[in-house]
C-alpha cells in the first residue's frame, strides 16, 4: 500500500449531489423558510440538514472523513452536442433558487466542506470522479445522490447513498444495484442507452423496457454485444429490427450516460466547522440553522 493510501476501513468520503440536493429541498420545503430580505432559503436549509444527518453518522460509522459539495454544469456541453434534446426537457431555474444556488458555496465552505466543480463537466461526473480516486487510493466513498447515473459508480468501495421517505437512508452496493436492475454496475451506461432515462431527456430503444434491457444484458453482456445479436437470428425479430433501425442512437445514448473521469486532487480529512457554519448561517438569516449547528458544537456533560 502506497503512503497515501488509506485502509479500507477508513472513514468514508462523502461526495454529496448539491444540484440534486439543492433542487430536492427548493420543491419540498415551503417557500416561506426566508433569510435575509425575505428572499427563500429553503434549498440552502433542506440541503445542509441533509448532509448533517448523514456526517452525524446515523447511518455509517465512523462518520465521514470529509464532505465534498459537488457542482458543475447544468448540461454538459459535449452531451448536449450528442443529443439535443438532452435536458431540453428540464424548466429553466427558478429566480429564488438561483439566488440560493449562488450563496451555496460559501455557506459549505464555512461548515469545512470541500466544493468541487467543473466548469465543463457536471456534477455527477466529479463524483464519479472522486469516488474512484478514493478507490484507487485505498479508501471508501459514498455518494449522496438519486441520479442513477450513479449506480455505475457502485463498486465493493463506493456507495450510493440514498435518502428515503421517513428521513430514512440507504446503502446501495453492488448487490443492491443487481437485485434493482438485473445488471451488474458496469453494465449501467449499457441499461440506460437501452431502457432510457427520462430525468436526461433519453428515451433508449423502442418497446424496450428494463426487464428486457436487462435480460438482453445479462444474455450479451454490452450494449455492443446486444447489438451484434441484433444482425443475427437470436433475438426476436422485433426487439432485433428496433436494435438495428437505432443502433446508432443507442451508442450515443450510451456515451452520455457513461460518466466521465476529471483530474483532480483528493480531500484531505477534516472536520465540520460547526461555528463557522453557525456563523454564515446567522448572516444568511437562518437562526434555526444556525442555532442546530451551535447545539452540535456545544460540550457534552
Amino acid at each position: 500500500m502506497s503512503a497515501t493510501a488509506a485502509p479500507t476501513t477508513a472513514a468514508p468520503l462523502l461526495l454529496a449531489d448539491v444540484p440534486w440536493l439543492l433542487y430536492r429541498s427548493f420543491f419540498a420545503l415551503p417557500k416561506s423558510i426566508v433569510g435575509v430580505d425575505g428572499r427563500p432559503v429553503n434549498a440552502l436549509l433542506g440541503t445542509v440538514n441533509a448532509i448533517l444527518s448523514v456526517y452525524e453518522g446515523r447511518l455509517t460509522a465512523p462518520a465521514p472523513r470529509r464532505v465534498v459539495a459537488c457542482t458543475g454544469a447544468e448540461e454538459a456541453a459535449y452531451r448536449v452536442a450528442l443529443y439535443p434534446a438532452y435536458h431540453a426537457h428540464r424548466d429553466p431555474m427558478p429566480d429564488a433558487l438561483r439566488w440560493q444556488w449562488e450563496q451555496a458555496p460559501a455557506l459549505f465552505e464555512s461548515l469545512g466542506w470541500v466544493v468541487a466543480t467543473s466548469t465543463d463537466l457536471e456534477a455527477d461526473d466529479v463524483m464519479f470522479s472522486l469516488a474512484r480516486l478514493e478507490e484507487k487510493t485505498g479508501g471508501r466513498a459514498l455518494i449522496m445522490s438519486a441520479d442513477r447515473d450513479m449506480f455505475g459508480a457502485v463498486s465493493e468501495s463506493v456507495s450510493v447513498l440514498e435518502l428515503r421517505k421517513g428521513g430514512e437512508q440507504g446503502l446501495v452496493g453492488p448487490e443492491e444495484v443487481r437485485e434493482r436492475y438485473g445488471v451488474k454496475p458496469a453494465q449501467v451506461p449499457d441499461f440506460i442507452a437501452l431502457r432510457g432515462d427520462p430525468s436526461d431527456g433519453l428515451p433508449g430503444a423502442p418497446g424496450i423496457g428494463a426487464k428486457t434491457a436487462a435480460e438482453l444484458l445479462r444474455t450479451y453482456g454490452s450494449l455492443d454485444g446486444v447489438l451484434a445479436a441484433a444482425e443475427g437470428d437470436d433475438l426476436r425479430a422485433r426487439t432485433a429490427t428496433t436494435l438495428r433501425e437505432n443502433a446508432e442512437l443507442l451508442r450515443t445514448f450510451k456515451q452520455i450516460a457513461t460518466l466521465q473521469r476529471i483530474e483532480l486532487e483528493r480531500p484531505a480529512d477534516g472536520e465540520t466547522d460547526l461555528v463557522g457554519g453557525a456563523r454564515m448561517a446567522r448572516a444568511l438569516g437562518m437562526r434555526r440553522l444556525a442555532e442546530r449547528l451551535e447545539g452540535l458544537a456545544a460540550p457534552t456533560a
